[in-house]
């Protein structure tokens, strides 16, 4: 099965950050952060198969989309020992031989969106890793899906139907209503995921729903509330639908063949000693 796995690296890093033990450097640094992310994306290679990776970083927190909503998240309540780790990330992740997206002025989650558009017509699947909710957006049927590799879950399409409530391409009409705090954009007032997915599935689109409580499905509670709210706060709900929309023309431009992971750079073993983590190299797999 020809497959690509993409890869949300912030998430990673954060996850390592938060979940895998402290490891100091040779030299004094905080590096426990890089080498459980280094840790996972060897597991990746060896022991989930992987044979075509891309890694998304958000190389700076803040992105276009702070231009556009001031409360959108920045790098504010990052941990300064975590915020250290993150160019040193991307080094390691190089060094390992994989393709590094680092995003400036998009997300990492662009990078991830604008791959999995332009590679899924040429594979049997795209796996993209993460437990983002912005990128069920992204998947379509069994060709394009989301996985949490902590959980060992994936969510296809019938997948993100059963979660949400609505369809993948109907994911940034969903959140307009109710908001993403991980992202920073509170939603409308009074809308939960309930009453959302029941308007989006009988509407289509958060531009479709009418300002008439009377046509909208019963089973949305407080409706004649919502609906003033929802009048009041329209234009409101389309910036955080533009929030919620991932782009997919970010620079991520590489091709399938350039994604093979044909094994790791010469450097990898130089750059592990420095760090104190000369272990990892030994697990390092073999390219198919």
């Amino acid at each position: 099965m020809n497959c690509v796995h993409l890869v949300d690296a912030t998430y990673e890093l954060f996850r390592a950050f938060f979940g895998a033990p402290p490891k100091t450097a040779p030299d004094g640094r905080e590096v426990g952060a890089v080498r459980g992310l280094l840790a996972t994306l060897v597991y990746l290679l060896r022991n989930e198969g992987a044979t075509h990776v891309g890694c998304a970083t958000d190389h700076v927190i803040r992105s276009f989309r702070n231009d556009l909503w001031p409360g959108y998240k920045t790098e504010e309540g990052i941990p300064e020992v975590l915020w250290s780790q993150f160019s040193l990330a991307e080094d390691a992740m190089r060094a390992l031989g994989l393709v590094v997206w680092p995003m400036v002025d998009f997300e990492a989650d662009d990078a991830l969106a604008t791959s999995a558009a332009r590679l899924a017509p040429e594979c049997d699947q795209v796996v993209i890793c993460t437990v983002d909710k912005d990128l069920a957006q992204c998947v379509r049927g069994r060709e394009v899906i989301v996985r949490d590799r902590m959980r060992k879950k994936d969510l296809d399409e019938e997948g993100v139907l059963a979660k949400f409530g609505v369809s993948p391409p109907q994911i940034p009409d969903y959140l307009a209503l109710v908001g993403d705090t991980a992202d920073g954009y509170p939603g409308l007032t009074g809308f939960g995921s309930k009453s959302a997915a029941a308007l989006i599935r009988a509407f289509g689109s958060l531009e479709a729903i009418p300002i008439d409580a009377s046509r909208w499905p019963r089973e949305v509670r407080g409706a004649t509330r919502l609906c003033a709210t929802l009048e009041e706060q329209r234009d409101q709900a389309r910036l955080f639908k533009k929030l919620a929309t991932l782009r997919t023309d970010a620079p991520a431009t590489e091709s399938l063949d350039e994604l093979r992971w044909r094994g790791p750079r010469p450097e990898l073993r130089s750059f592990c000693k420095a760090l104190g983590f000369e272990d990892l190299v030994d697990r390092v797999p073999a390219p198919v």
